[in-house]
């Protein structure tokens, strides 16, 4: 059954770098304070400095050095004994930074980045510091009226929160408007911008009857975007990606084989085409350059990263479901504290992340440079007024759409290989049957090893 989340969301919808699309190079910024005796943390009660490291991934403008530098010297307006060294990230070495630094024994005490990292892998493994007092009645109860998977997906099935989070979005298509309706395509696409699986595939056979060259592209070059091909091939008949308590992986259900095969039929018709080695990225260039007529990696974010590349009208649309109610990934970001036995530090941690989350003038700021939506209900609509306003709004209908946050099954990291390595087996010829079944054993393996 699909899960429609209520959500006390207001519309808008920004600038972000979609996790897993973009990437940043690595650099390192400290901003030094001076000793005061002022503060929350232990070190600050004896008027002692505390410096604490942050790393981030590229979650919108927090991937940007100058205004996180902003960000530092507004805290320690209130905090001048505590400083902020930053690492910023990518998503195509940070994972093995992270992994070197756990290994050597020189974690940072803040990342920023999602629950699949910080509560279902180093949480899960031991890595992280508890975060159970961050989560106060109150901001239960105001991230819960936003969304209860949210509260869930921060916490671990230890009972403790490893993650503290900020924002939150959901993932869709989009499509070149222009094209479609010069091929007759736009017909098949409803005013709230869903579609049905029947609808989807006319729009595809459309496009190649006016003599586009290529519809809609399915990468599977490595794991960048990979929400775009997990999204469409649960979607177009209504399957799961994981079981309801996340326990084990769900490609090999009769709905998700059958949407497997239709991809391989859609190919060999030649509707869509597949790219071995393309990511995400690669296929938003081609989508943004007018090369393709879809894109399935796509948010407000994107849209605002391409804006200046794109010279015809990029419509956000959902992914096609055959009972034209669609299930879209989602995403949610925020913080987290690595255990390296510093209690000064941790406290001094906690006053950081505080600030950027739940500071009444600082918390809403803070969801506009990410680009996404707050978690708490209290802030509202936090670009009304704003020139994003009216942009965001399109993005914002389709938070009723927002499915089950499943990344936080285990052997997370290890299934988005065999995935993109499964897309390119059932499109080098090998059978659907025996692709999923191959995926499945890579991730009862990676399950197993988690435990």
């Amino acid at each position: 059954m699909k899960k429609q989340l209520s959500l006390l969301l207001a519309a808008g919808m920004a600038v972000s770098v979609l996790a897993g699309c973009g990437s940043t190079s690595s650099t390192t910024t400290t901003d030094s304070t001076a000793t005061a005796d002022t503060g929350a943390s232990s070190s600050a009660a004896t008027g002692e400095a505390t410096a604490i490291t942050l790393w981030t991934y590229p979650i919108g403008s927090f991937g940007d050095s100058a205004t996180v530098d902003s960000l530092i010297a507004k805290f320690n307006e209130s905090h001048p004994e505590i400083s902020v060294t930053v690492e910023y990230l990518d998503y195509t070495n940070g994972d093995d930074q992270v992994t070197a630094a756990i290994e050597a024994g020189t974690t940072p005490d803040i990342i920023m980045e999602g629950p699949e990292r910080l509560v279902s892998n180093w949480g899960a493994k031991g890595k992280m510091l508890p975060l159970n007092d961050l989560w106060t009645d109150e901001a239960v109860a105001d991230i819960s009226a936003t969304s209860e998977n949210v509260v869930s997906a921060c916490q671990w099935s230890d009972g403790n929160y490893y993650e503290y989070p900020l924002c939150m979005t959901t993932h869709t298509m989009a499509i070149n408007k222009e094209m479609f309706e010069a091929a007759g395509a736009l017909q098949y696409i409803n005013d709230d911008g869903t579609w049905t699986t029947e609808n989807f595939a006319k729009a595809l056979k459309a496009l190649k009857d006016s003599g586009v060259s290529t519809t809609a592209i399915v990468y599977c070059g490595g794991q960048g975007g990979d929400q775009g091909t997990r999204a469409l091939v649960n979607n177009l008949y209504s399957g799961q990606f994981t079981n309801a308590d996340h326990t084990a992986y769900t490609a090999d259900s009769d709905a998700n084989k059958k949407a497997l095969q239709q991809l391989v039929d859609w190919v060999d018709e030649g509707l869509i085409t597949y790219d071995a080695a393309a990511q995400a990225s690669d296929e938003l260039q081609l989508f943004a350059n007018g090369n393709v007529a879809m894109t399935l990696c796509w948010n407000a974010s994107n849209q605002a990263n391409y804006a200046e590349s794109v010279t015809f009208t990029a419509m956000p649309v959902a992914f096609p479901s055959d009972d034209g109610v669609p299930e879209l990934c989602g995403g949610i970001w925020g913080f987290g504290l690595f255990d390296n036995g510093d209690d000064a530090k941790a406290a001094a941690s906690k006053e950081f992340i505080k600030f950027l989350c739940d500071d009444a003038e600082q918390g809403p700021e803070s969801v506009r440079l990410t680009g996404f939506f707050p978690v708490r209900s209290s802030f509202g609509d936090v670009y009304a007024g704003t020139e994003d306003e009216a942009r965001m709004a399109q993005f914002a209908s389709f938070m009723q759409y927002l499915g089950d946050y499943y990344n936080v099954a285990p052997g997370w990291a290890e299934q988005r290989t065999a995935w993109w390595n499964m897309l390119q087996q059932i499109f080098s010829g090998v059978s659907v049957d025996d692709a999923t079944a191959t995926y499945q054993q890579s991730c009862a393996d990676a399950i197993s090893a988690a435990a």
